[in-house]
């Protein structure tokens, strides 16, 4: 797991990559679902400004985050919670694919705010249950 979410925390972090490497699970799941609100916020901005290059770039960064997000669930840990989250991802990740071609800012708030709920969850976790699944 925690290659697979240092590959997606990769896909977003152009600061510091030091702090990547001690940081827990836990704390890489945060990050990388900070980076993909980030991104489609970046997005919704480049749709406003009729920049393509950047909405399609900032929207390819968050479809690699969430594919790393659903990359990082430990199935034999979390059962149908591994499953359901692996089905919303997947949601996610088709759902930006129409935003992209449609530049629907609302389905990029639609996706936004799952994640946002998602984050709110993962944040409630107790630290020793921090490492059964993303």
């Amino acid at each position: 797991m925690r290659n697979l979410a240092l590959k997606a925390v990769n896909q977003y972090q152009t600061a510091d990559n030091s702090s990547i490497q001690y940081a827990d699970p836990h704390e890489l799941i945060l990050r990388l679902m900070n980076g993909a609100i980030e991104r489609i916020a970046q997005a919704k901005g480049a749709i406003q400004y009729q920049d393509v290059k950047h909405k399609a770039e900032y929207i390819g960064k968050a479809i690699s985050i969430v594919g790393g997000l659903e990359g990082c669930l430990d199935h034999s840990q979390a059962g149908n919670l591994s499953e359901n989250l692996s089905s919303l991802y997947q949601y996610m990740i088709i759902s930006l694919t129409e935003a992209n071609i449609n530049d629907d800012i609302a389905k990029l708030n639609e996706i936004s705010d799952l994640l946002l709920e998602i984050k709110s969850a993962w944040e409630q976790i107790p630290g020793q249950s921090q490492n059964v699944s993303s």
